[in-house]
């Protein structure tokens, strides 16, 4: 099922809900499930793999935790958006710790929990 899941997916959010902690981890594409006050709750392993991160961030702020450059930018964006209803954002960014010249897109989604799935798709060169 988890090679099913497109990235554009109008209901992305819906589909990995159903799927296991493994099959997450096995998405060709990065996934962070936030609470609602942004603490990672989920962080899959093929974001740690293609993210370069090299840490566990479980538990922690993710704004605390991230090291791009705009992130109260970012937080303010996405606080927004929760406020004004159901989130689907759609970022395109360049540079992660990996590999500071790839692009990536990043799409921020409302979970049921009440919190924001992250999904990441990076550039593969």
């Amino acid at each position: 099922m988890a090679d099913a899941i497109d990235f554009d997916a109008p209901d992305i959010a819906r589909r990995v809900e159903a799927l296991s902690q493994h099959e997450l981890d096995q998405l060709p594409f990065g996934v962070i499930l936030l609470d609602r006050h942004f603490v990672v709750r989920f962080y899959s392993a093929t974001e740690a793999r293609e993210s370069g991160y090299g840490m566990e961030p479980l538990g922690r702020d993710f704004f605390d935790v991230s090291r791009c450059d705009d992130k109260l930018d970012l937080r303010t964006r996405w606080l927004a958006a929760m406020e004004q209803g159901p989130v689907d954002l759609d970022l395109t960014r360049t540079g992660d710790v990996a590999m500071p010249k790839r692009e990536m897109r990043m799409r921020i989604v409302s979970a049921r929990n009440g919190g924001l799935w992250l999904f990441v798709d990076r550039d593969k060169r």
